[in-house]
């Protein structure tokens, strides 16, 4: 099977599927962090909780768009499809840590 034949298999609606569940995990986490935020610094500016608020879902949104790894390969035996969730969800897990850090560089994060 060739590149052309897998990719043709491949459905948008499941990669625009698991993007948009990566999406609200990102938006869900962040919030936690961006609204417990009583008093916020003045120095931070008026709209501080818009970077976090964008940068962290579209990270994460990207991330897991590594779960998309798993149907593009397409293993065959057991092990290999466990190695490419665990490879996937590590994936993604860095591209949350990575998403927090970059939207709460200069406020929370500093």
């Amino acid at each position: 099977m060739d590149i052309q034949t897998t990719l043709a298999h491949l459905s948008k609606r499941k990669v625009i599927i698991r993007m948009l569940i990566g999406y609200c995990i990102g938006l869900g986490i962040i919030s936690l962090f961006v609204f417990s935020v009583n008093k916020p610094n003045p120095g931070w500016g008026a709209y501080w909780q818009l970077r976090p608020l964008i940068i962290t879902p579209l990270a994460t949104a990207c991330g897991a768009l590594s779960y998309f790894l798993v149907d593009f390969v397409s293993p065959k035996k057991p092990w290999a499809t466990i190695s490419c969730y665990v490879l996937s969800t590590l994936v993604f897990v860095i591209s949350l840590w990575l998403g927090i850090v970059l939207g709460l560089d200069g406020t929370l994060w500093n």
